[in-house]
């Protein structure tokens, strides 16, 4: 089941050196484009190192531009692009409508669906903004770009912005959750479709987090969909304690499992299959029979076991390592001293060309032991 993959590699990229790096500027294949995350990181000649300029209009402005050039050498534009992805710290996002007012300019009145996520900061300590995207569909025209349903970033606020059910997360998330739903509906899908969640919510709600299962039993599957829940010091709204991404699939959902009995008693799912897409659900260094945090302390460690469990959900599906079109990496404050030696996990587990990739610090993760989480897409062609 490999897939025809191939890592974009411009001819004219004026910003760094990317060749040297264990994931791909974007991969594009017959199921579409997928880029990394990208910054308005740059190589300064004078200081001899990559440095990130600028406030939020300029880094944003940048970071489209790159964007754009590899879009280009992928062989399509902005114009087919079907999700956005902007990873904006807590510090930018006192400017972040400077940067929707640049991705306004570029997309006019035909923007894709945008995720926001507030993130601790990001792995450049100047970047504000990072910025991801993705185009879905055949690069032929074949298979339309709705077989993948991508909501927008849902928080919960009304129709004028206020926020519903103050201070209580399971409030909030009935009704994040019961606005996924109305939005699929009015899409000719419903939450039985739903594929991936992805959700975000502050450190406070850790303790009573395990409650908003009782949500998603009432509203998702009968195949639960794959899933990550990520910590981070505040949402987009200053009193969201939940922010929901929801993906879904116009092909029939199928869930795939190595065989790990804990996720019978889970509202989600080790991975999704559908159609020609595997969406699987974040992974921590949990050992799947004890349910115990291993290698706590290393992060080096961590990322070996993730990525090898990883492996596992791929080989249940009938893939491997070369079928992986996109990673994304969530790593802690106690995480990030040791986190670029994970640069070599990737490049011993993995194949070329590497998954588009980004890496993302976040306030913590579900288990406080945990130091990274990964977040990974694979195609099956």
């Amino acid at each position: 089941m490999k897939p025809d993959l191939h890592a974009i590699e411009p001819s004219d990229f004026p910003w760094f050196d990317y060749t040297r790096y264990s994931f791909s500027l974007g991969l594009v294949g017959t199921q579409g484009i997928w880029l990394s995350g990208h910054s308005a990181s740059e190589y300064d000649e004078v200081s001899q190192h990559i440095v990130v300029k600028g406030g939020m209009r300029e880094q944003a402005t940048t970071a489209y531009a790159k964007i754009a050039r590899i879009l280009e050498a992928g062989g399509s534009d902005l114009s087919r692009v079907t999700h956005i992805v902007e990873n904006v710290t807590i510090d930018g996002l006192v400017d972040y409508d400077e940067a929707a007012d640049v991705r306004r300019t570029l997309f006019g009145e035909n923007s894709p669906p945008v995720s926001t996520i507030v993130v601790q900061r990001l792995l450049r300590p100047a970047a504000l903004i990072e910025i991801e995207a993705t185009v879905t569909g055949s690069k032929d025209g074949s298979e339309a770009p709705g077989n993948v349903i991508q909501l927008p970033s849902i928080l919960p606020v009304d129709a004028e912005g206020e926020i519903i059910a103050e201070g209580d997360l399971i409030g909030q998330a009935e009704f994040v959750y019961g606005e996924a739903a109305r939005m699929l509906t009015s899409l000719g899908s419903d939450m039985s479709h739903v594929v991936k969640t992805l959700d975000f919510t502050t450190p406070a709600t850790r303790e009573n987090y395990g409650r908003t299962g009782r949500v998603r039993k009432a509203l998702l599957g009968p195949v639960y969909p794959a899933a990550a829940g990520i910590l981070m010091p505040r949402l987009a709204h200053p009193l969201a304690l939940i922010s929901l991404e929801v993906t879904a699939s116009r092909d029939t959902p199928e869930a795939v499992n190595p065989g790990w009995r804990r996720y019978d008693k889970l509202t989600y799912s080790p991975a999704v299959r559908a159609g020609k897409f595997l969406f699987c659900s974040g992974q921590g260094a949990l050992d799947v029979e004890t349910e115990e945090v291993v290698h706590v302390g290393d992060v080096v460690a961590q990322a070996e076991y993730i990525y090898d469990n990883l492996l596992a959900v791929l080989r249940a599906a009938g893939a491997g390592p070369e079928n992986l079109v996109r990673t994304v990496e969530y790593v802690t404050p106690e995480g990030l001293p040791g986190y670029g030696d994970v640069a070599a996990v990737r490049q011993r587990v993995l194949r070329a060309p590497y998954p588009a990739s980004t890496g993302i610090v976040c306030e913590a993760l579900l288990r406080p032991e945990f130091m990274l989480e990964v977040d990974p897409t694979a195609v099956l062609e």
